[in-house]
């Protein structure tokens, strides 16, 4: 054998070997992908429940507030809203408050994100987002900011009396 056939079978196995290493290197990110997606699943229930329960309660509060589910495509979660009519000077004139709060499904960046909008009376005061990459989340936290965008959506429904 001469030496370039050496080099050339040198330079195949080594070609083996990038492959199957880059190969290896694949499996390893889908597995990785679909072990956050999990967690992703985890961290979405538990946060949806709380989000439910504390937007169930606000709506306790407010008279004529009703409760509903949010699930589907804009995510799992909750609102709570109200739709009625007021007179002043024979004039009729309808409005409309409403408060919800969703985890929005994984995507392609594999974050946890959560999104709140809030109306009083046809105008929009607040809208909240906030999201961390599954893997850094710290589910306390998402938590703590559920409630206090729902607490600053009921101080503000409470200051328009």
């Amino acid at each position: 054998m001469s030496e370039f056939d050496d080099r050339l079978k040198a330079a195949i196995e080594r070609g083996k070997v990038r492959g199957q290493r880059a190969q290896d290197e694949l499996s390893q990110q889908q597995a990785t992908a679909e072990q956050l997606r999990r967690q992703h699943t985890q961290i979405r229930l538990r946060i949806s429940e709380h989000i439910e329960a504390i937007v169930k309660r606000m709506a306790d509060y407010f008279p004529g507030f009703r409760y509903e589910n949010v699930f589907g495509e804009s995510g799992w979660g909750a609102a709570c809203w109200r739709d009625y009519l007021s007179l002043a000077s024979g004039q009729r004139r309808s409005q409309y408050s409403r408060f919800e709060m969703v985890i929005r499904p994984v995507n392609e960046f594999l974050v946890v994100d959560i999104h709140a909008k809030g109306t009083i009376d046809n105008r929009e005061v607040m809208t909240r987002n906030y999201y961390q990459p599954v893997a850094e989340v710290d589910t306390d936290h998402f938590l703590k900011l559920a409630d206090a965008w729902a607490l600053s959506y009921a101080e503000l429904n409470a200051a328009k009396g």
